[in-house]
């Protein structure tokens, strides 16, 4: 199983294609183009047996560029990785973070593709799918692709815990373009099974990722806070700017807001003391008491307010 992440920290778990199946989707694509490349040939020639054999011979070329060349490239491009092999086989290509190709990749795909598939009657392809870690080969990490598979078990989602209250906004200022996606799928992965680890490793294992964040960001865990609530906010704080970047810059339902400050220093003074009734009750002008300060005994997202 390899788990890809989107530029939205979503983790895909998808299964990188074996070397049978990707196989299996090349002899049928080959068989397919090749079939078409035979029927337009005899096309050509009935069609052009009046010309020099010169302009014939640059006829059959074209042909065979187009058709076994450009045809693959075009079908790639057009299905965002799927051709009629990797339909039937059920795979696709995807980019190496788990979106979909775009003309640049399946056009690298393609080139290398003639020199270590046709041309070699696809040694070179086998022997570095053989060798890759992911089943690549050499057209696949030149063009920063992936062959995964598409009919696997759907597994249940992991809960993601959201942020507590406390943090809401604390990171909206902080820049977060410095994180690499697999640092984000790292925190992600984590998150989503913190519960299922032992509580000594997996505060560990929350340091060292807040400690990687941090570095990268500028901005480490306030004081007091643990590290999976930091990593949480921090977390879904990226996920709000994409969602506001995919949705046009508008507010977003559940995007992180700054917290709203009582008094414009960053330091709130004392409240001042307010006499108490007779009734042993507060005040008339007493200051209302925010309902949204977490109590001693943690909040519902699962983290414990700092001491």
């Amino acid at each position: 199983m390899s788990e890809l992440v989107t530029g939205e920290a979503v983790a895909l778990e998808l299964r990188p294609a074996r070397l049978p199946s990707r196989a299996l989707a090349v002899l049928l694509d080959l068989a397919v183009a090749v079939a078409v490349y035979v029927a337009v040939t005899i096309g050509l020639v009935a069609s052009t047996s009046s010309l020099d054999e010169a302009a014939q011979t640059a006829l059959s070329i074209a042909a065979f560029v187009l058709l076994l060349v450009g045809l693959p490239i075009a079908v790639e491009t057009l299905s965002h990785g799927r051709s009629l092999g990797k339909m039937a086989c059920g795979l696709r290509v995807v980019r190496d973070d788990g979106g979909p190709i775009r003309f640049r990749h399946a056009l690298v795909r393609g080139l290398i593709g003639v020199i270590e598939i046709l041309m070699t009657f696809g040694v070179v392809a086998c022997v570095a799918s053989l060798v890759s870690a992911r089943g690549r080969r050499l057209g696949d990490v030149f063009a920063g692709t992936l062959v995964v598979r598409e009919r696997v078990p759907v597994a249940p989602a992991g809960f993601l815990p959201p942020p507590p209250p406390w943090l809401a906004g604390r990171f909206s200022g902080v820049d977060l373009s410095a994180v690499p996606d697999d640092l984000w799928l790292a925190v992600r992965q984590y998150l989503t099974r913190m519960g299922q680890l032992d509580p000594q490793v997996g505060w560990a294992m929350a340091e060292r990722l807040a400690g990687d964040v941090a570095a990268r960001t500028g901005a480490p865990a306030p004081q007091g806070v643990p590290p999976a609530a930091y990593l949480a906010a921090v977390l879904q704080e990226r996920q709000a700017r994409e969602a506001r970047r995919a949705f046009g810059g508008g507010a977003v339902p559940g995007a992180s807001a700054p917290a709203p400050s009582s008094t414009p220093s960053a330091a709130h003074p004392a409240a001042p003391a307010v006499a108490p009734r007779q009734g042993g009750g507060p005040g008339p002008n007493a200051p209302a008491v925010p309902q949204d300060v977490p109590s001693s005994g943690g909040s519902s997202t699962g983290f414990a307010p700092p001491a």
